[in-house]
């Protein structure tokens, strides 16, 4: 089983929607699915909700190994993609030397502020947290108490690691940055940091046809089920 925790936001739902199903329907091994809902963390992620915290999951993704009971590997993903390959294959590249697999982004966005009005925030490590494999066994760090009381550098940086060698690499191809990375039509993963096709702005941005269909063939699904 591929264990996949998504950012959820409630501003983004439909996004959530469209994720999880371009996963499902592109996987060859069986997958669960989990939204990181804050009204399902009460009790657990108790800190306050920072002036820079652009959505609800800034800080809840690090909880990924904590729900996965620090065993096996568990996949964490931001709600505004898309996934157009296999997980499995993502999945398969699973290195025990390392604590967290990511794109390692060299990412400094120009803008102040992203989708909704958001503040854009600018630190090293830009975008790494976005996509994240993690070793569970080796983020025993990661507990509710760390999660609550860390700074947001602390956490994005994966200053909770014992040095950066523990981070390996992911090809770049599973965190596509729309309107950030150089347009290719190979994208494994599409990330709409900025705002995803849903918000009005960014109807027509790149990867904006994928979206739409990966919508429609969700909604197709959905009503031939249900006659």
């Amino acid at each position: 089983m591929i264990n996949v925790y998504i950012g959820y936001d409630p501003r983004e739902a439909v996004a959530f929607s469209v994720l999880s199903y371009s996963i499902q329907a592109r996987a060859s091994a069986p997958v669960s699915i989990a939204p990181l809902m804050l009204s399902q963390l009460k009790g657990v992620l108790t800190r306050e909700r920072h002036p820079l915290q652009s959505t609800d999951f800034s800080f809840s993704r690090f909880l990924t190994s904590h729900l996965s009971g620090y065993a096996g590997w568990s996949v964490f993903m931001d709600c505004d993609m898309l996934v157009l390959d296999d997980i499995a294959s993502l999945y398969k590249l699973c290195d025990d030397r390392y604590a967290v697999m990511v794109v390692k982004h060299d990412h400094v966005p120009k803008e102040t502020t992203k989708f909704l009005g958001e503040p854009q925030s600018k630190y090293e490590k830009k975008n790494w947290s976005s996509v994240m494999l993690f070793n569970n066994a080796k983020c025993r760090a990661l507990t509710p108490e760390y999660v609550n009381k860390a700074s947001g550098l602390e956490l994005h940086q994966f200053k909770w690691l014992a040095n950066d060698d523990l981070i390996g690499a992911l090809p770049d191809r599973w965190n596509h940055l729309v309107g950030y990375s150089k347009p290719r039509r190979d994208a494994a993963l599409v990330h709409y940091t900025l705002g995803g096709p849903y918000f009005d702005e960014y109807r027509d941005c790149e990867y904006s046809k994928e979206w739409f269909a990966e919508r429609d063939a969700m909604l197709r699904t959905t009503t031939r089920a249900a006659v």
